[in-house]
């Protein structure tokens, strides 16, 4: 699950304008790269599922699966420590700027807590949504890589920080390293406006998760460079 809003500019009478706008922003991204992405202390886990829970606010599966406020802000929080936590023990939960967005990438090797998410979505999801939750966590799987990998539960900017190039930057240094090791790299994307950034990244759509009322999902895989 996926949420960047790295809005594009758009075509019209300030194109001159948007294609500066872009260069200074690829520049920003490199900058962010090599000076202001860190990873996440274990003191600091709660910060990275507050940002998350922030970020994830409008999109459109986490709001079918939660859509009561207090519900989602109590659910957000466990399901991103069950589906993405792992990165925090592995060193490899990123934040840029000082937490304006954060990355849970989890490592070849390291899955999911699988258990803490039957339970997450046990407590919290509504209960006719929740075989179509656990139908959708099943049809992820059919599309989740079997060979060694990089997984990307959970990625996302806080509202207020969107449209800078920090989701790119986030997604741009976990991949310099698949490319280094060789290995895939894997999401699922839960809102179709952040599909062709992905694309721009090198992913490429593998298919469609959607069963019943649920907003479409789409898992994605990029191939090392």
């Amino acid at each position: 699950m996926v949420v960047l809003s790295d809005h594009l500019c758009g075509v019209g009478p300030d194109d001159s304008d948007c294609s500066v706008r872009l260069s200074l922003q690829d520049r920003g991204r490199h900058f962010m790269s090599e000076r202001s992405i860190r990873s996440a202390k274990e003191s600091e886990a709660e910060r990275c599922f507050t940002v998350l829970t922030l970020a994830f606010a409008g999109d459109p599966a986490a709001r079918w699966a939660w859509p009561d406020q207090l519900q989602y802000l109590d659910a957000v929080p466990r399901f991103a420590r069950a589906f993405g936590g792992g990165a925090v023990d592995a060193g490899t939960a990123h934040n840029v700027e000082g937490f304006s967005g954060v990355a849970l990438w989890l490592p070849p090797g390291i899955p999911p807590d699988e258990a803490s998410l039957v339970r997450v979505i046990e407590d919290t999801v509504a209960d006719e949504l929740k075989y179509a939750m656990f139908s959708m966590f099943e049809q992820m799987d059919t599309y989740h890589p079997h060979e060694q990998h990089w997984h990307l539960p959970l990625i996302g900017v806080d509202p207020v920080s969107q449209g800078r190039g920090y989701g790119s930057a986030l997604l741009s240094r976990t991949l310099d390293e698949c490319d280094r090791q060789q290995v895939l790299a894997y999401l699922e994307a839960t809102s179709p406006r952040n599909v062709p950034l992905y694309e721009r990244h090198g992913f490429e759509v593998l298919g469609t998760i959607q069963v019943g009322t649920s907003p479409p999902v789409f898992p994605m895989a990029r191939k090392p460079r």
